[in-house]
């Protein structure tokens, strides 16, 4: 019996029950998934084991990838490193930290490869040999905004981080690896203004270290927060840049601090991860928090906070006020705006007849700047806000226009559009549950039929007006029975 289901399986005819591998560090949510009968096929625990070989980490040369051999070299007794990027050992450093980590008693290995070549990857490690650690740290930047993505900036992004990391995967399955860790980025977990290719790349390594384990190989993602250390991807980065990401409630992380949170992850075995540092008490005083920081924080709940907001919106109060104070309303907002995405602790510095982009203005902070003046009035704005209104006095003006010829201390708009502006605010904030959005779908419907009917169709306008006098009172159970009948209706 056993010879012929050994004939079955090398044909093909059999296959083996599915395996899901875990770490043995990782037994309790093991058994928990495997008495929670979520399985299917074999639960397995893996036993993890020291890089004692050779460890392979590519952008080694660079910035954190410098950063992470000395590290595993002076703490970790690594004695074998194979350092790779694309200019070898001819990168600005590389001599310099090849020597430093001899003096440690390492062999170290500074070879030119090009990472986007999945022909040349190959052939580095089948010259290197078995390998038991693989560090993939290389990337590249191509920050901008969504509207101006193309194929160049996706290219720049992708092919040096995520395509290297699969064909890492690929090749090194059969080498009985002890380490594989990828550098990911928050970017790809929390989302920040022009990096939509960067986090797409990042997202993906989170994934493939997802797929990994599952497979019961190691793997562990970091998705880094933006460390402090200058130079590499990171050089571009102004001092504006560092006070937008703190202001965000993401501060820089040490040296010391990263490769402690590096070796936790490690010692933890835990997968894919995001070593940040969180400024929660800015995070709490945020008028939004990204949906996965949401159990952190203690941030103002909808209802409290809608209770908390005036009824009036940002253009009935400009509509309010006299003539002449208006103008400086605007643009006081547009300063104050622009001030706090610059990092200025007084909107005086902002002077109202200069250019946006001469302030210190960017790409990126443009897209802040609008989110904020959006958030702050309620308007759509299209990202390209400053370059289509250079100036506070040109945006102020432009903002001014946007409410429509305003009377003298009144709103010109009827109250029912005033009333309207307020259900569609509170409608997109509270995003409600499908049989409600059902049923103020056939409200609308209904009103839309109503305001379209001819007006020498008296018969139909009567029939309209029963109907939303019928729905103006109706339960929600009522509601579905009506959408129940008229669709029974027009499929008759």
């Amino acid at each position: 019996m056993l010879v012929e289901l050994t004939g079955l399986f090398e044909r093909g005819a059999l296959r083996g029950l599915p395996v899901r591998c875990w770490d043995v560090r990782e037994s309790v949510d093991a058994f928990r998934f495997m008495a929670q009968a979520r399985h299917i096929g074999k639960v397995v625990l893996t036993i993890p084991h020291t890089p004692d070989g050779t460890i392979l980490i590519t952008g080694g040369t660079g910035n954190l990838g410098s950063l992470i051999a000395h590290h595993l070299v002076t703490t970790h007794g690594a004695r074998d490193l194979i350092l790779t990027s694309r200019q070898g050992p001819n990168a600005p450093g590389a001599t310099e930290l090849t020597n430093q980590l001899q003096q440690h008693g390492a062999r170290i290995r500074t070879i030119s490869c090009d990472l986007t070549d999945r022909t040349a990857l190959t052939t580095l490690i089948d010259e290197i040999g078995p390998l038991t650690g693989v560090v993939h740290t290389a990337g590249a930047l191509a920050d901008t905004t969504i509207d101006h993505l193309n194929p160049d900036t996706l290219t720049t992004t992708l092919t040096p981080k995520a395509n290297p990391a699969w064909w890492l995967h690929e090749l090194t399955q059969d080498h009985d690896l002890a380490l594989f860790v990828v550098f990911s980025s928050v970017a790809g977990v929390l989302g920040n203004a022009g990096q939509a290719n960067y986090a797409a790349a990042n997202s993906f390594l989170d994934a493939l270290i997802t797929h990994r384990r599952r497979q019961g190989l190691p793997g562990t993602s970091l998705a880094w927060g933006w460390w402090q250390r200058e130079g590499g991807m990171t050089a571009h980065l102004t001092q504006a840049d560092h006070d937008r990401m703190t202001r965000a409630g993401i501060h820089g992380l040490t040296d010391a601090e990263g490769t402690t949170l590096f070796d936790t992850a490690l010692d933890r075995g835990l997968g894919a991860v995001a070593p940040v540092k969180l400024h929660l008490p800015t995070l709490n005083r945020a008028d939004t928090v990204p949906a996965v920081l949401r159990g952190l924080v203690r941030a103002v709940r909808p209802a409290a906070r809608q209770a908390t907001v005036p009824a009036e919106s940002w253009a009935d109060r400009i509509a309010a006020l006299m003539p002449e104070e208006r103008d400086r309303a605007v643009l006081d907002l547009v300063r104050q705006q622009s001030a706090r995405v610059l990092g200025h602790s007084d909107a005086d510095r902002i002077d109202p007849g200069q250019a946006f982009k001469d302030t210190g203005f960017d790409s990126l902070t443009a897209v802040e700047f609008r989110n904020r003046v959006t958030t702050a009035t309620g308007l759509r704005l299209p990202a390209t806000l400053i370059f289509d209104h250079p100036t506070p006095n040109a945006l102020a003006d432009h903002l001014l226009a946007q409410l429509g010829p305003l009377g003298d201390g009144g709103s010109s708009s009827p109250e029912v559009l005033r009333d309207l502006e307020r259900f569609e605010r509170q409608l997109f904030d509270t995003r409600p549950d499908d049989e409600v959005g059902t049923a103020i779908a056939v409200r609308l419907r209904s009103i839309l039929a109503h305001l379209d009917a001819p007006a020498t169709a008296p018969a139909a306008r009567t029939a309209s007006a029963q109907v939303l006098d019928t729905l103006e009172d109706a339960s929600q159970s009522e509601l579905l029975s009506f959408i129940d009948k008229e669709f029974g209706r027009a499929s008759n």
